[in-house]
Parts: structure tokens; C-alpha cells; sequence
């Protein structure tokens, strides 16, 4: 049981009291096509349930920044509120379900030349090579493994923009810019290492490797190719997929945990139906 078929339970309970709800995706790599099952994304029988906007709507081989994501999300909430819809916004991405609800500052896009320096420097020297170019205080918040925020921080370095307490580092807005019920899914530690493993072996099963190697060769854009096991398949490597998905399930449930104004629910051992009530009643309450 995962998000989509709770936002499908939760769609359920909102069309009963006469709602007519939508799910906007607020998932970083679920917006590329031909990456449906590597990032998860709600298959058809899924959107026959519920209607989904801005799944498989980039080609794999475009770059995509949470900048313009944050325009193209704000429309489609602005535009089902309009129509009198009920957006429920859906994701596991925290930086995109912030674009996507609040108005941020956000950094300045990345060069493409620093970027193909800075990648081409990567595979060249390593991460940890890399790590030690950082200044201390960010050096002490990215781990010297972490190949994608060590890369961003360097563009941002070169780019004068890489500060201490730059001003969109809040873990949160102050203020969406809709009345806003936020909940977090939660799940007992050894449940959700359980889940992982079963859920990427199913992902393998489907075909993940095959896509993965069909965008890659179609030249997938930098950006698509952080889809978390994209490299991971290109090396065979199911095992690091397992163990990299675990650690960026475990940073997410820390950053949720520490959302401000966040309603957290426990999914261990429920079904999504159950849950969906819960959600259902505390935003009732809100």
C-alpha cells in the first residue's frame, strides 16, 4: 500500500460528500515519460480511479528544475480550484511538494557548462575528491557519497549562490498559498525496509531495467537520470538500488517528521482504505 492508492481512497471519500477531486503529482522524476515504472508512477488502472496531472508529461531526454515545476503546479491548483475541483497533491518529493504549495525563492537553475564540468569532474575524481572542493559549513551537511547534492552545491558555489542560511532553506513556508491539509505517511522501520525490497524486485519484474536502458538510450537528461535506481540498473546493481532507496526513504521520513503543521499517519499493517478515513477526517478538521 503506498501513496496512490490512498489518494485513491481518500478520492473516494471526497466524491461520497459530493468533492470532485484530482491528484496533482508533486514527484520530481514521476513528470518523465518512459520512467512509469522506475518511479512508480500511477498506471492506468490506477488514473481511471483517479485523474492525475503532471505524470509522464516531460520527454526523458529534457532537463526539468523544481522552478519550473513549481509554475506548471501552481497553475493546475490554481485551475481545478477555479473549475471548483479538489486538488489533492501527491508525492514523495519534499522540495516539489514545497514548490508545489507554497510561493519559494527559488536557486538559480544550473549552468549547463559548470554542470558538464563539474559531472565530467565527478566521474573522473569521485565523490569524495569532489566532497573536499565544498566549503566546511556545506561540507558538513552533504555526505561525501551524496553525488547529486555535492554537484548542485558546487554549481552553486560557482555561481556566488551557495550561502550558509540562504533564504528558501526554511524545511518549511510559512504560508501555503491555499488552506492546506498537510499529511505524512509514516511506517515501522523494518515494515518499510520490507516493502522497499519487495517493491523494487516487483519494479525489476515489470521491465525497470529494460526502461531504464531504453531512456538511456534515447539520451535521458541529466536530470531523468536521477531517478533514484536509474544508474544503479544501468550497472546491474539491484542491490544498490535496495540499499539507496532504504537511506532516501529514511531521509524522508526525518524531513516529514519534522514538518511543521504535519499530520502524521502510521500505515504499518493498514490497508489503504483505513487510512484514507483518517486523512478524510483530520482534514475535515482543518
Amino acid at each position: 500500500m503506498g501513496k496512490t492508492a490512498v489518494a485513491i481512497g481518500v478520492a473516494d471519500r471526497l466524491r461520497e460528500r459530493g468533492e470532485d477531486p484530482v491528484a496533482v503529482s508533486a514527484d520530481a522524476l514521476q513528470v518523465y515519460a518512459g520512467l512509469e515504472v522506475l518511479t512508480g508512477a500511477p498506471n492506468d488502472d490506477e488514473r481511471r480511479l483517479l485523474e492525475h496531472r503532471l505524470v509522464g508529461t516531460v520527454p526523458v531526454t529534457e532537463s526539468f528544475s523544481a522552478g519550473e515545476y513549481a509554475a506548471l503546479a501552481h497553475t493546475e491548483i490554481d485551475g481545478l480550484l477555479d473549475a471548483g475541483r479538489t486538488p489533492i497533491v501527491v508525492g514523495g518529493t519534499g522540495l516539489y511538494l514545497r514548490a508545489a504549495l507554497a510561493d519559494l525563492a527559488l536557486r538559480p537553475p544550473p549552468d549547463p557548462a559548470v554542470r558538464a564540468r563539474l559531472l565530467a569532474d565527478l566521474e573522473r575524481s569521485g565523490p569524495e575528491a569532489m566532497h573536499a572542493r565544498l566549503p566546511p559549513w556545506a561540507a558538513e551537511r552533504i555526505v561525501p557519497t551524496d553525488r547529486q547534492r555535492i554537484v548542485r552545491a558546487l554549481e552553486l558555489h560557482a555561481a556566488g549562490a551557495l550561502v550558509p542560511n540562504p533564504p528558501d532553506s526554511q524545511l518549511w513556508a510559512s504560508e501555503t498559498r491555499h488552506p492546506t491539509a498537510l499529511v505524512g505517511l509514516v511506517m515501522d522501520r523494518e515494515a518499510l525496509t520490507t516493502r522497499i525490497d519487495e517493491r523494487v524486485d516487483a519494479m525489476v519484474a515489470a521491465g525497470a531495467a529494460e526502461e531504464v536502458a531504453r531512456a538511456d538510450a534515447a539520451g535521458a537528461s541529466p536530470t531523468a537520470r536521477k531517478a533514484l535506481g536509474f544508474r544503479e540498473l544501468l550497472d546491474d546493481d539491484i542491490e544498490a538500488m535496495k540499499r539507496n532507496t532504504r537511506r532516501f526513504a529514511r531521509r524522508q521520513v526525518t524531513w516529514m517528521r519534522k514538518l511543521a503543521g504535519a499530520h502524521l499517519v502510521d500505515v504499518t499493517g493498514r490497508d489503504a482504505q483505513d487510512v484514507a478515513d483518517e486523512v478524510v477526517t483530520y482534514a475535515g478538521t482543518r
